[in-house]
């Protein structure tokens, strides 16, 4: 694979530590959920971020494909929601519902779009055969 651009982030103190990027545009506190033993404190947590990054790209990807197959689209969203929990076989595993909605097109040309882009999304295909993945079209 070329490497078309390269991403660096610094970690210290896990999931109730900080973070922060090379470039310095992400410098911030985490604080472990309630639901995991932490103390509530409203503060960023790594599933949170990794859903931002997944909407985010995969929102791309969406409008990418739509634009390489010449489809104007009037809108697009997508909401992530990244779920942890325990593992049969031990440890602690992922799993992400994408709830999408594209507007301006009949829903099978959105159905087709919504494939496309999880084929063509770099997170969709980091995560393929490891995490389950629900993509929902609103």
């Amino acid at each position: 694979m070329k490497i078309l651009y390269e991403a660096k982030a610094s970690a210290s103190g896990g999931r109730s530590g900080h973070v922060t990027t090379s470039n310095g545009t992400l410098d911030l506190q985490l604080a472990m959920p309630k639901e995991l033993g932490g103390t509530g404190e409203t503060l960023p947590n790594p599933e949170q971020l990794f859903a931002a990054g997944y909407a985010a790209c995969f929102d791309s990807a969406l409008n990418f494909v739509a634009a390489r197959q010449k489809v104007e689209l009037s809108g697009t969203r997508v909401d992530a929601t990244v779920g942890i929990g325990s593992r049969e076989g031990g440890g602690f595993g992922l799993a992400v519902r994408l709830d999408v909605t594209i507007q301006g097109v009949p829903r099978e040309q959105a159905e087709a779009l919504l494939k496309a882009a999880d084929a063509a999304c770099p997170y969709s295909n980091a995560v393929r055969g490891n995490v389950d993945v629900e993509l929902t079209l609103a």
